[in-house]
């Protein structure tokens, strides 16, 4: 993924949050958290659990 792939989506989050009545600073709020995520999930996968 590209930055200006990135930025775009970014950018489609920050509009469904902002046309849903949440504040600038409510939305940046939820992306940072999002993306703080995000980077964690890619540094440590969660592994599958099998039953056996």
């Amino acid at each position: 993924m590209n930055t200006s792939t990135l930025v775009q989506k970014l950018w489609n989050c920050c509009n469904v949050l902002r046309d849903d009545g949440m504040s600038y600073g409510d939305y940046v709020e939820q992306l940072t958290y999002l993306l703080f995520l995000k980077m964690a999930d890619e540094r440590h996968p969660v592994r599958e659990l099998s039953c056996r």
